[in-house]
């Protein structure tokens, strides 16, 4: 494809006056203190990834100190609780507050770059979760200073961390605040999957996108289904804790073995959740240094696909000791594995990029050489392990801990430290050392091997995991010695990575030192507080090298919204598909109401661990109070069509299925679906390991109870529409609509009322059985949704007699309208599922 000359830009003539100065004043943010009211994704980006990067060093001084514990037999070093809490916090933090969020960091700094956009949509939504996690893990982390951290191992598996045998605030920290750091998690989640889809430049197709773009949306997708399940898990262990509610106690009708199911239906798409964005990483890396394009792009799109699906079906991969059929087991393992194709194909597609050109054996591609060397190697491992009678040896031995750590370590980290090597001078006026990045490199490869390739042969010479101490003579002493060595070369290689960080590295909002590489994609163009001067037409997947002269274009603002076409802060809304221009959308400035709302809703989770109770609630009301502040704003009027470039004008509001809004409502639900069908999942589950304890007909609640309350149900739903057709008229009438919609709202909540009161009168208790506990855990989940139709119908209305929601003006309505008519579909399967297979199974 030859150059693009000035007849075919969007806007060839010369720029109004003072159009760059109205757009810089726009997007300049606050400074000193108030820099934390920031929005901006460069910056939230930085802070993300400074903090995920913390508690990588934090949890790996726990490592170190695991590793001094086991460098001799019958140490003293720690003594065995401060071991288990320490052994614990090092999983936890590695997994939960490093991993996922470094990633989700990355891309939140990326992505807008890379897509072309000016940001994400919901820029407060991701300083929202940034907040949230920042403070959650600090406090969570800060547990182990006052020796109340959880102790029960980073997967907390019951009934060890139930109140019986754990009896102090440990497990409840450990639930209430990994679970709320989850929820984080997904709000990024959502935001990156909205942005990926409906903010690239124009003409980025799906078959444009960067490959890095697809593994972040195959990323996020994976956290809005896979961390519901654990989401739930720890809900319910905190209702046993909180309540005796027997979940997991095997003498009352529960099952341990739920909690395994359940977390490991989560834990084993968090190990690719992890990987491929590193691959994606890797995939942006490769190609660069190499100097020729990805080989096999379409086939690593298939691939990366087709691992995030398959990862679905492994979790019973970690439980083959637990007595499970023979038959399940060997589906489990075959589907073990066959995940090791996909993530083949992405292996011999780099082979194949580097063959195809000429590597640079820069520090970037240094690490990513280790990645492929080392990951292989935890591959090679996992496929052992995925075979049951090799499992069977190898489980809860120090063999595991090796392949955990070659695949989490190898397969996430070496793609991250490539990262840093290869995009920092995307933004910071100096590029990190060769020099330093050659000795860290090498000590980290170096280390990170001494360290754990001993460790498959203290696995297969029979040591356990989580001991914290062991005898001597029996032949690990030496190769413990050996790893407790490796782990401090390793810290050694960190602290130099630490050491050129700190000397070189200079970042800024605004422009960096720019494509020194020589790359092919969007993240390379001159880069300001509000990205691109200009947003570019995309005519390929590397647009730098078969665009020559698109980066002096873009910053002579010769494409789309050269400058503020409202006066706001602002990017165009693409087509999902085809990415063909839409709308513009105004994204939110600066501001302190998603920082309250995430400080209050941390505090209404870490005060409910110390059981107090009313100042959790009080802080749970500012918590909802702030995010309302945050909405009231959130829906601005329309600016009229707006002239973005090249003769395209474009109208400045959506509403229904267009708006990113809705989109985002529509993941969300996605999310709430998730979690009811992993609640669904344990219901049947209980069943089937126990028929037995579950009620016989005459102990059930009246038939009449669930006709009540699917018929309240129903009165909701025909409230709601004719709240839906008034809204629509040409008349206003905004007194009648509201009307519609408390009373709904009032039907709604009575519906689940009655539901609740009819299982009650009926003598159920939740303390009483697995089966009880579960009807009342459904009625809490209805209940939760229910809150959140009731407080967005309230605000609804708020809104409607504020004159600020019509027939034109109505994304909060299309938003509540979704939320509403899903909590009603939930709340009636809901009655079906515990009132009618009760009867059913009684009766066969």
């Amino acid at each position: 494809m030859g150059p693009v000359t000035a007849a075919e830009l969007p806007s060839s003539l010369p720029r109004p006056e003072g159009e760059l100065e109205r757009l810089e004043a726009v997007w300049k943010g606050p400074r000193g203190w108030r820099i934390i009211s920031e929005v901006n994704n460069t910056i939230i980006g930085y802070f993300y990834i400074a903090v995920a990067f913390l508690f990588f060093l934090l949890a790996g001084v726990l490592g170190l100190l695991i590793r001094l514990q086991l460098a001799a037999p019958g140490n003293d070093f720690l003594s065995q609780e401060t071991y288990n809490q320490i052994f614990t916090m090092h999983g936890t933090v590695m997994m939960f507050l490093f991993a996922v969020p470094a990633v989700e960091a990355v891309g939140i700094l990326l992505l807008p770059q890379m897509l072309g956009a000016r940001d994400l949509p919901f820029p407060r939504l991701g300083a929202f979760a940034f907040w949230a996690y920042f403070v959650g893990g600090s406090v969570f982390f800060c547990t182990l200073f006052f020796g109340v951290a959880p102790s029960g191992g980073w997967f907390m598996y019951p009934p060890l961390t139930g109140a019986r045998f754990s009896p102090g605030i440990g497990a409840d920290w450990w639930l209430l605040g990994i679970g709320f750091i989850e929820i984080s998690a997904i709000a990024g989640a959502i935001e990156i999957i909205v942005g990926v889809l409906r903010t690239r430049a124009p003409g980025m197709t799906l078959a444009r996108m960067p490959i890095f773009a697809w593994t972040m949306l195959i990323f996020a997708g994976m956290i809005v289904f896979a961390f519901p399940a654990v989401i739930l898990a720890t809900i319910l262990l905190e209702l046993e804790r909180a309540f005796d509610w027997p979940f997991f106690i095997a003498e009352r009708g529960g099952d341990p073995l739920l909690w395994q199911h359940l977390f490991w239906f989560f834990g084993h798409p968090e190990v690719y959740i992890i990987f491929l964005p590193a691959a994606g990483m890797v995939s942006m890396i490769v190609p660069t240094m190499a100097g020729t394009p990805l080989v096999g792009y379409r086939l690593i799109v298939v691939a990366l696909i087709a691992v995030g699906f398959f990862s679905f079906g492994l979790w019973v991969h970690h439980m083959f000791t637990t007595g499970i059929p023979a038959r399940s087991l060997g589906f489990f393992s075959a589907a073990s594995m066959a995940v090791a194709i996909p993530s083949g194909i992405q292996v011999f597609a780099w082979i194949a990029t580097i063959a195809a050109g000429r590597l640079r054996l820069t520090v970037a591609a240094l690490f990513v050489i280790g990645f492929l060397l080392i990951f292989t190697l935890g591959g090679l491992t996992g496929v052992m392990v995925a075979m049951v009678p090799f499992d069977r040896q190898a489980h809860d031995t120090y063999f595991v801990v090796a392949h955990l750590h070659y695949v989490l370590f190898g397969g996430m980290v070496f793609p991250l430290f490539a990262a840093i090597y290869y995009w920092t001078p995307a933004f910071s006026t100096r590029p990190l050392s060769e020099r330093l990045g050659r000795w860290a490199f090498g000590l980290i490869f170096a280390g990170f091997n001494i360290a754990f390739l001993p460790m498959h042969l203290t696995g297969l010479i029979g040591m356990p995991r989580r001991v914290y101490t062991y005898p001597a003579g029996m032949g690990w002493d030496g190769l413990n010695l050996v790893s407790t060595i490796g782990a401090f070369i390793l810290a050694a290689g960190i602290l130099v990575f630490l050491i050129d960080v700190i000397s070189n590295m200079r970042l800024t909002g605004e422009r960096g030192l720019g494509d020194i590489w020589r790359a092919g994609t969007l993240e390379w163009l001159p880069n300001h507080a509000y990205a691109t001067r200009s947003i570019p037409r995309v005519r390929g997947r590397e647009p730098l090298w078969q665009q020559p002269d698109l980066a002096g274009h873009v910053e002579a603002g010769a494409y789309y919204l050269p400058g503020t076409a409202t006066g706001a802060r602002e990017t165009i809304v693409t087509s999902p598909i085809e990415a063909e221009p839409q709308y513009v959308m105004r994204l939110s400035r600066p501001g302190y109401a998603h920082l309250c709302a995430a400080l209050f809703t941390a505090a209404f989770f870490l005060l409910l661990t110390v059981k107090a109770v009313m100042l959790a609630a009080t802080c749970g009301v500012l918590a909802v109070a702030s995010i309302l502040v945050w909405m009231w704003n959130s829906d601005p009027p329309s600016a009229g069509d707006v002239d973005i470039g090249g003769g395209i004008v474009l109208p400045t509001y959506a509403s229904g299925s267009i708006s990113h809004s809705w989109w985002a409502t529509v993941i969300l639900l996605l999310v709430a679906a998730a979690l009811y069908l992993s609640y669904l999942f344990g219901y049947l589950y209980l069943w089937t390991v126990g028929p037995e304890g579950w009620p016989r007909q005459t102990d059930l609640p009246s038939p009449a109870d669930a006709w009540k309350s699917l018929a309240a149900l129903s009165a909701s739903g025909a409230l709601l529409a004719g709240a839906r057709f008034v809204l629509g008229r040409d008349l206003p009438r905004p007194g009648l609509v509201a009307s519609l919609l408390i009373a709904g709202g009032a039907a709604l909540a009575g519906a689940l009322f009655i539901d609740v009161a009819g299982h009650w009168r009926s003598g159920l208790r939740p303390q009483s059985s697995g089966y009880t506990a579960m009807v009342y855990a459904n009625a809490a989940l209805q209940a939760q949704m229910a809150a959140a139709v009731l407080v967005t119908a309230l605000f609804t209305v708020a809104r409607l007699l504020a004159h600020r929601l019509d027939r034109n003006r109505r994304a909060v309505f299309d938003v509540l309208m979704l939320l509403w008519l899903y909590t009603l579909g939930q709340a009636a399967f809901g009655l079906l599922l515990t009132h009618g297979f009760p009867r059913l199974v009684a009766q066969t």
